[in-house]
């Protein structure tokens, strides 16, 4: 048995975690059991978003590389990793759930769970039409939990609207614009491109600072400059339109996928000096792979409902508990205000719609297993990009499951090619800079509000990036002490 124990910094300090608490009535649990303890792996978490797709114990299945030594490989090599959340367990007969959790393995698929999906890697899990159904009906959802969706962020907002890192950015893009023009080099139209813009309360600090700013530099750079404002919801992008209507006149807003911007810019190929990012790619699609035991996994998941808590919701709304999962298919396909004429005898009106969506967002969990890759070479992260960029991660760090930042990972390589040569791409968000984090903490998926957040993998970032020729570099956002948020800065190499 490997018992791998993630969270270090718990076991020290005034309020240190008593592990021999949690651990010891799970061992004793699975002594018990007739289970192989030399194929387990017990796993420690602190989970710390409140919200999340798990138990307090998972059990996920290892299942045996296609072929071992030469031979077939038999049911019996599977393995089986026990996940324990921490931060929990203080709140939970341990023991009871453990056997409750192995007891499960052997009853008919189905008897404990209502699942949504069948198993998929974690970019086409049904999941994200949830994080996708939250953007497209933002308006439906803020009206029904009372507050925007801002004030689910730390700090209640965003850091990009950061008076100070707002200042600092500009002026640094001034000193570029102010050499380019002594040289006569500087183009007629200056373009900066925001993905992501959320509801327009970002791009008005830039653009009001901006304004202020080149009328005390004297330049005239505000009366050449195109800010494209972008973001995947035409209702959000409206309500964006609204906020920045002061500087209408040097506004475009564009509805695209933020991770193939190309599709929608392709025209500004090499004329843009600033793309600018915040809270976007935590929000992507993305796969987990793992390195076990000297082979390479997939971390396939599905979505489901506990039997009870799906019980509960078709009680409440009124579906016949067969149904439910047609239900929740049609509010994931029409949205909350089609639902209504969908299924108008059980849902009245929007209002009700929407406490239905939220209902089935705060059950949906996730029950994963590892499945053996058959090669990086033939795994393709993102269009263009090879699976053959996480060798390096992957083997030089022992046991590791990290996320692969599909969606990132096609939105900063398909956003590249913007970029003017003295252009910059700036992002904030929740970066992973260093491999060893994925060894001493849980980075995702939880839940923010009706969407999902994931750390990014910023070292394969980094290194994809260096690869196409630009320099990655990470930064603590240098503007609010006790964030998680780290600032990358893109720039073609010198």
């Amino acid at each position: 048995m490997l018992v791998e124990v993630r969270p270090s910094k718990k076991l020290r300090g005034a309020r240190a975690l008593n592990l021999t608490a949690c651990l010891a009535p799970i061992l004793d649990a699975l002594c018990e059991d007739s289970l192989d303890l030399s194929r387990l792996r017990l796993v420690c978490d602190w989970v710390q978003y409140k919200n999340n797709f798990r138990d307090v114990i998972d059990v996920r299945p290892i299942l045996s590389p296609a072929k071992q030594n030469g031979r077939a490989a038999e049911p019996d090599d599977d393995k089986l990793e026990i996940a324990i959340d921490l931060r929990r367990c203080a709140d939970a007969d341990l023991a009871d759930v453990v056997r409750d959790v192995l007891a499960r393995r052997t009853e008919p698929e189905g008897l404990q769970r209502v699942y949504l999906e069948d198993w998929s890697r974690g970019t086409t899990s049904r999941i994200w039409e949830f994080n996708s159904l939250y953007w497209r009906f933002l308006g439906v959802w803020e009206k029904a939990t009372g507050r925007l969706y801002e004030q689910a962020l730390p700090g209640g907002e965003s850091d990009a609207r950061n008076i100070a890192g707002v200042h600092e950015l500009i002026k640094e893009m001034f000193l570029v614009w102010d050499d380019l023009a002594a040289h006569n080099a500087l183009p007629d139209e200056l373009y900066v491109i925001e993905l992501g813009v959320g509801n327009g309360n970002q791009a008005k600090t830039w653009l009001d600072e901006f304004a202020k700013l080149d009328a005390e530099h004297g330049s005239e750079y505000y009366r050449r400059l195109h800010y494209m404002m972008c973001d995947y919801s035409e209702h959000v992008l409206s309500s964006a339109r609204e906020n920045v209507a002061d500087h209408a006149a040097h506004v475009s807003s564009f509805a695209l996928d933020a991770t193939t911007p190309m599709t929608a810019l392709g025209f500004l190929r090499y004329k843009v000096f600033l793309v600018y990012i915040s809270n976007v790619y935590d929000n992507l699609p993305t796969e987990d792979v793992a390195q076990i035991g000297g082979h390479t996994y997939h971390a396939e998941i599905r979505a489901y409902l506990p039997k009870a808590g799906a019980a509960r919701i078709a009680e409440r709304f009124g579906v016949e508990s067969d149904k439910l999962v047609g239900a929740i298919d049609k509010l994931l396909s029409l949205g909350p205000e089609l639902l209504v004429d969908a299924m108008s005898a059980n849902f009245g009106e929007v209002a009700r719609a929407a406490e239905f969506w939220m209902a089935v967002w705060d059950a949906v969990k996730l029950e994963e297993r590892y499945v053996p890759m058959t090669g990086l070479d033939l795994y393709e992260i993102a269009p263009g990009v090879n699976g053959e960029m996480l060798r390096p991660m992957l083997e030089r760090h022992g046991d590791v499951r990290m996320q692969v930042s599909n969606g990132a990972i096609s939105s900063f390589v398909d956003t590249l090619p913007l970029l003017h040569p003295y252009g910059r791409l700036q992002c904030h968000d929740i970066f992973v800079t260093d491999p060893h984090q994925y060894r001493t903490g849980f980075l995702g998926p939880g839940k923010y509000d009706g969407s999902i957040v994931n750390w990014v993998n910023g070292p394969l970032l980094q290194h994809i990036g260096r690869r196409k020729g630009f320099d990655v570099g990470y930064a603590p956002f240098a503007h609010r002490t006790g964030t998680n948020i780290v600032t990358l800065t893109a720039q073609v190499r010198d």
